[in-house]
C-alpha cells in the first residue's frame, strides 16, 4: 500500500492524470519517457536560409506533455503541447486547438490599446493558428479524438525571422518529444520569390517585402506535401511549382532531423466510437449499394435535392437491416463509412462525378456587374450553386486600416488601404443561427480572397478601397468565388486594375494500398467532393500568374508530384474561370473612369489669414460638414487640404458651403505700426477680446501684451468689457494668419492712432 502510494505521488508530480494499473512494464516506460522529456537536451537543424533553427527541449514549461524553446537568429517561440488522456465523449473528429499569441514585449513595445495589454486574438494570430493547425492535423491519428492544445508564446522578436513558420517546426518539435499519439515529425520552410524571378528559402522581412510574395511549404520526413499558405504578385506557374519542390526538400530535412527528439513511446488511447466490424459493413454495402449509385447517376439533382436522396435512401436501409443489426448506431456508422466508399469508388472508377462532369470541368459560370446603380461598384458571381454578392466602396485614405506594431513587425501591411470582408449568412446552407462576431473559418476565408486580389490592385491608389463579399450560396467554395466576385466589383467601379483574377478549388479522391497508389484529381469541387474527398486546394490567380493560395489535407500527405499536376491543372480551370466571367458580365477591362455616383477629390487652398473661419472654432466648421455632408477633409499641408467626397453631388454641396465659410469679410486696411483705439468685448482667463473695427471679428490681446508688469488676469489692470483701450497693430501672424496686436509697448513708442466710429467711418485722434 506504501509503494502504490509513492508510485502515485511520484506521478502526480510527474504531470500524469492517467494510471495505467495492471501493466507495470508500461508505467515504468511511461515514468521513464516523462523523465526524459524534463530534461534538457538541445538540437540545432539547418533551415534552409541564412540562419538554422536551435530547438531546446525540456527547458521552459516542464509541466506539459511536450515543451520547446525554438530559435531562429533572435526571434525565439515557447511551444507547449498539452492532450487529455481520456477521449473527448461524443467528439466526431479531433478537438485540437492552435493559440497563437505574440506579445508586445517580445519586441519590446507595449500595446497602444486603452488597457495598454493584451486583448483578444488579432486577425494574424487567428490566421497563424490556422496555418499550424493545418500543417500539424493530418498526422494526427484517424480514431484520435481527445482534447489537444498546442500553445505558441513569441517569446523575442527580432524583425528579421517571421515567428510563423518558426512556430510550426516548434509545434512539431513539441508533439514529437511528448507522449501524445502524433505520428511527425514534420517540416516547414518559407519560400520567397524575388523580383527577378529567383527562388529564395526562408527569406527574412526586407526580402518578403522586396519580392514577389511566399509561401509556407509543409512536408513530412517522406517529402510528402501537408500545407501549403502564400500571397504572391502574379508568380509565373513554373516557378510557382519550382519553388515549391525546392521548399518541399528543405522541409523534409527539418523533419528528417527532428527525429532524433522523438520520443518513442505514446501514450495508448482509445478509440471514442468504436468501428463496426467488416462484416457488418460488407452486410450493410451489399443493401446500400444500389440506392446509392442510384442517387448519385441522377445528374438533374441539385445539393437539396441530392442530399434529401441520400437520406431516403439511408432510412430505407435502416429499415431493410434492422434485423441484421440490432444496434441502431453501428448502422448509421456502417453507413458512413459505406456511403463514403461508393461516393469515392464512383469517381476511381468512372472518373465521372455525382453531376455528370468530368474530373477537370467546372460548373456553369454567370456573373453580372452594376447591380445596384447606387453603389461605386457591385458584381454578382454564380459558379453552380455558389453565389457571391461583391461590393465596393470607395472613401478616403484617412480611412485606411492600420496594423498594430506586432503585425507590422512579423510582416503585415502597415496601413491597408484595400480590405475584403467576407460573410457567410445561415442562409446560404439553409440553416439557422445567432449572428454575431466572425468565426476563424470566416476570417480566414475573407484573408485568403484578399490576398488573391490584393496583387491586382495598382500602387499609389489616391482612395482607400473596401470590399464586402456576402455569400448567398454556397455549394463548393465561397472564398475562391469572391475572388471572381471582387474582380468584377474593382471593374465595375473603374478601378484599373492590373489583370482580372479569379479562384478555384481543387480537390483530391484517392485510393493507397499496399498493391496501389491512385490519385484522382478534381477541378471546381462542391460541397460533397470537399467533405468526402481527401484535399482542399484554393488556388487564385490571374492569367499571368498565381496571386494566392492554401491547401489543407485529410490524409498524411501527398507527393509533390501529385501537387504539381494539380497546380497545372488549376491554371486551365482559371482560365476557363476568367474567360466565362467576361463572357456573361460583358466587362473585359475595367470602366474608363469612375461610375456618375463615384468618388470625388478636391484639393482646397486656405490662406493662413481664412484658415479660422474654413476650421471654426475648435474645428467646429469641419467637423460639422464632414458629418452633415459625409465628407472627408485631410490637412495635405500648411495651405492645402483635401476633400473626398463619395459623389459629385456630396461634393458640390460640400464646396458651397466651404466657399461660404471662406468668404472675406471687407475688413479695412490696418496700418502696420499704428495705434487703434479698442473697445473690450470679452475677458478671458489669458487675456481680452477688443473691437478694432466694426466690419471685423474680434482681435484677442494676450495678458502678456495687456501690460509691461506682469498680468495673471486682465480685472487686475481694472479692466472692463466696455472700457476703451488703445492697442498697436503688428500685423497678421504668418503661421496662423491671426492679427497681432499689443497695449503694453504704447508706454515707450509713438505711431498715429486711429479711432474708428461706430458708422465705420475713422478720424486721426492724437499723434504721440
Amino acid at each position: 500500500m506504501a509503494a502504490s502510494m509513492r508510485i502515485r505521488t511520484n506521478l502526480g508530480k510527474l504531470g500524469i492524470t492517467r494510471l495505467l494499473e495492471g501493466d507495470i512494464t508500461i508505467l515504468k516506460r511511461h515514468i521513464k519517457n516523462k523523465l526524459n522529456l524534463n530534461t534538457l537536451s538541445t538540437l540545432t537543424v539547418p533551415s534552409g536560409g541564412k540562419e538554422s533553427l536551435k530547438f531546446e527541449v525540456g527547458k521552459l514549461a516542464r509541466f506539459a506533455d511536450g515543451s520547446v524553446v525554438v530559435t531562429c537568429g533572435d526571434t525565439s517561440v515557447l511551444v507547449a503541447v498539452t492532450g487529455r488522456t481520456e477521449p473527448t465523449p461524443g467528439a466526431t473528429f479531433l478537438p485540437l486547438t492552435v493559440d497563437y499569441r505574440q506579445k508586445a514585449a517580445a519586441a519590446g513595445r507595449i500595446p497602444t490599446n486603452h488597457l495598454r495589454r493584451e486583448m483578444g486574438a488579432s486577425d494574424r494570430e487567428i490566421l497563424t493558428g490556422r496555418v499550424i493547425d493545418r500543417s500539424l492535423r493530418p498526422k494526427f491519428p484517424d480514431s484520435y479524438y481527445n482534447e489537444t492544445q498546442v500553445t505558441c508564446n513569441v517569446m523575442s522578436l527580432d524583425g528579421v525571422n517571421d515567428p510563423d513558420v518558426i512556430s510550426i517546426n516548434g509545434a512539431s518539435a513539441a508533439l514529437a518529444a511528448s507522449v501524445i499519439p502524433w505520428q511527425g515529425p514534420v517540416g516547414a520552410v518559407r519560400v520567397g520569390f524575388s523580383s527577378d524571378n529567383k527562388i529564395i528559402i526562408n527569406p527574412n522581412r526586407r526580402q518578403q517585402l522586396a519580392g514577389k510574395g511566399s509561401v509556407i511549404v509543409t512536408t513530412d520526413q517522406k517529402e510528402n506535401i501537408l500545407m501549403l499558405e502564400g500571397e504572391m504578385k502574379m508568380v509565373d506557374y513554373g516557378l510557382f511549382i519550382e519553388g515549391v519542390t525546392q521548399g518541399a526538400s528543405s522541409a523534409t530535412s527539418v523533419a528528417q532531423a527532428l527525429a532524433d527528439i522523438t520520443n518513442t513511446f505514446k501514450r495508448p488511447f482509445t478509440a471514442t466510437n468504436t468501428m463496426p466490424s467488416q462484416n457488418v459493413i460488407d452486410s450493410i454495402e451489399k443493401v446500400h449499394e444500389d440506392k446509392v449509385f442510384s442517387v448519385l447517376a441522377d445528374t438533374s439533382h441539385d445539393k437539396i435535392s441530392r442530399d434529401t436522396a441520400l437520406k431516403k435512401a439511408r432510412y430505407s436501409t435502416i429499415k431493410d437491416c434492422s434485423d441484421l443489426v440490432e444496434n441502431q448506431q453501428m448502422i448509421h456508422d456502417a453507413l458512413n463509412v459505406v456511403e463514403k466508399k461508393l461516393i469515392r469508388k464512383q469517381i476511381l472508377s468512372s472518373s465521372v462525378r455525382c453531376d455528370g462532369r468530368l474530373l477537370e470541368d467546372v460548373r456553369t459560370i454567370s456573373s453580372s456587374v452594376d447591380v445596384f446603380r447606387p453603389l461605386h461598384g457591385s458584381a454578382l458571381f454564380q459558379r453552380g450553386q455558389t453565389q457571391v454578392m461583391c461590393t465596393l466602396t470607395f472613401d478616403s485614405l484617412q480611412t485606411a486600416l492600420r496594423s498594430d506594431p506586432m503585425s507590422v513587425l512579423t510582416g503585415g501591411i502597415k496601413e491597408k488601404n484595400f480590405m475584403l470582408h467576407y460573410e457567410f449568412p445561415a442562409y446560404a446552407t439553409n440553416e439557422i443561427k445567432n449572428p454575431g462576431m466572425k468565426n476563424r473559418r470566416e476570417i480566414g476565408h475573407g484573408a485568403l480572397a484578399e490576398k488573391g486580389l490584393r496583387a491586382i490592385i495598382p500602387d499609389n491608389l489616391p482612395f482607400s478601397i473596401r470590399l464586402t463579399s456576402e455569400v448567398l450560396e454556397s455549394n463548393g467554395s465561397s472564398s475562391m468565388a469572391s475572388i471572381c466576385a471582387g474582380s468584377l466589383a474593382l471593374m465595375d467601379a473603374g478601378v484599373h486594375i492590373l489583370e482580372p483574377a479569379a479562384g478555384i478549388a481543387m480537390g483530391l479522391v484517392s485510393e493507397i494500398s499496399h498493391k496501389r497508389k491512385v490519385y484522382k484529381l478534381l477541378t471546381d469541387i462542391m460541397g460533397l467532393e470537399d467533405y468526402f474527398g481527401d484535399m482542399d486546394l484554393k488556388v487564385g490567380g490571374t492569367k499571368t500568374g498565381l496571386t494566392a493560395i492554401q491547401m489543407d489535407l485529410k490524409i498524411p500527405g501527398i507527393p509533390v508530384s501529385v501537387l504539381r499536376q494539380a497546380i497545372i491543372q488549376s491554371q486551365a480551370g482559371l482560365a476557363h474561370v476568367l474567360d466565362r466571367m467576361q463572357e456573361t458580365s460583358g466587362l473585359s477591362q475595367p470602366r474608363p473612369s469612375f461610375k456618375p455616383n463615384g468618388p470625388v477629390r478636391e484639393l482646397v487652398t486656405v490662406l493662413p489669414a481664412k484658415r479660422a473661419g474654413f476650421l471654426g472654432v475648435g474645428g467646429h466648421n469641419m467637423k460639422k460638414l464632414q458629418h452633415d455632408v459625409g465628407v472627408t477633409i485631410t490637412p495635405v499641408d500648411e495651405s492645402q487640404y483635401e476633400v473626398f467626397a463619395p459623389n459629385s453631388e456630396a461634393m458640390q454641396e460640400a464646396m458651397e458651403i466651404i466657399n461660404k465659410n471662406l468668404e472675406s469679410k471687407k475688413e479695412p486696411e490696418l496700418e502696420f505700426n499704428a495705434i487703434y483705439e479698442s473697445k473690450i468685448v470679452e475677458i478671458r482667463e489669458n487675456g481680452v477680446m477688443v473691437q478694432i473695427h466694426p466690419a471685423m471679428d474680434p482681435v484677442f490681446v494676450p495678458n502678456r501684451q495687456l501690460d509691461h508688469r506682469q498680468v495673471q488676469h486682465a480685472s487686475a489692470l481694472g479692466l472692463q468689457v466696455g472700457q476703451m483701450i488703445s492697442v498697436k497693430y503688428f500685423g497678421r501672424d504668418p503661421v496662423s494668419g491671426h492679427h497681432r496686436v499689443s497695449r503694453k509697448v504704447l508706454s515707450a513708442l509713438s505711431s498715429k492712432t486711429f479711432q474708428y466710429m461706430d458708422n465705420g467711418t475713422s478720424r486721426k485722434k492724437k499723434k504721440v
